[in-house]
């Protein structure tokens, strides 16, 4: 029997290091494969003109333009605007469910959340061109709702159940030793969840916050259809924008393959994808310092 047990040990043991190696070797593939792919852009234009230009206009007739600078100031802006809405009202939310909503509430509420996470962003960016884009030049007097703040708003509805749950689970997981101790030495509700509890699971808090911005940073349909897709470069919330992701896909299909435009956009993926790992590795190193203080 426990030769068995043993040896089904390693068999897992085995199958999970597989599996983790895998997953590795096949984002380093797609990582090398849009390197590769992306360079060859360099051939017909130069690197500064890329990174560095304010143009993003690959069907101009005489003189096309490839910068790229115009599409990563866009998505930075909507999803800067996104965490900006949905960090706060998420983990607010998250500490409400976790600490102080009661039992009905905590049942009513829970199943809503979980299930708008599972909402296509089709009907997402649905809802953002007939309802929240007329209300946006509405209210703030503008001839067009489909702008940068109309995709951070809805990018931010679709971050906040990501956020929500793992924030709620990392606060939960809080020991109520710490909570006891805290109300042993005077300390009320609201100042043990301040100043003890949320401390406390910041890692994973923070964890939360990085998926909800990853899950931000990657939408391609909802800003595709909200956000008026403009390349130019925007200067504020009420321009419309075009992000990389919908860059990517509405021109990849029609776009000459070999061609330079067809390169550029293997290029603007790979800028993409550097921009997700480095945020991944940024949110590592944080959590990893707050986890190491507790």
């Amino acid at each position: 029997m426990r030769v068995s047990a043993h040896r089904a040990d390693r068999v897992a043991s085995v199958l999970f290091h597989f599996a983790g190696w895998m997953s590795v070797a096949i984002l380093a593939g797609i990582f090398i494969m849009l390197l590769l792919n992306g360079a060859l852009v360099f051939a017909q234009i130069t690197p500064l003109e890329f990174f560095w230009g304010f143009q993003w206009n690959p069907a101009a007739f005489e003189t096309p333009h490839f910068g790229i600078l115009p599409l990563v100031f866009s998505t930075l802006l909507v999803t800067f605007g996104a965490m900006l809405i949905a960090v706060p009202l998420g983990v607010a939310t998250a500490a409400y469910l976790a600490e102080v909503a009661p039992v009905g509430v905590y049942r009513l509420f829970k199943p809503f959340i979980e299930l708008f996470a599972g909402v296509p962003s089709v009907a997402v960016g649905f809802i953002g061109i007939t309802v929240l884009a007329p209300a946006i030049a509405r209210i703030f007097g503008l001839n067009n709702g489909l702008n940068a703040l109309n995709g951070s708003i809805l990018l931010a509805l679709m971050a906040l159940p990501t956020i929500i749950t793992v924030a709620e689970e990392a606060i939960r997981s809080v020991p109520d030793t710490f909570r006891e101790a805290s109300y042993a030495l005077g300390a009320n509700r609201r100042t043990t969840l301040w100043r003890v509890t949320l401390p406390a699971a910041m890692s994973g808090i923070l964890a939360s916050i990085m998926l909800g911005l990853g899950r931000a940073l990657g939408e391609t349909m909802t800003v595709l259809m909200a956000t008026g897709n403009a390349s130019a470069f925007p200067n504020g919330f009420f321009d419309p924008v075009r992000t990389m992701t919908a860059t990517i896909a509405i021109e990849l299909g029609e776009t000459a393959q070999g061609s330079t435009h067809y390169y550029a956009l293997f290029a603007v993926g790979a800028v993409l994808f550097g921009i997700s790992m480095l945020v991944n590795i940024l949110s590592e190193r944080i959590a990893r310092r707050y986890r190491y203080k507790r």
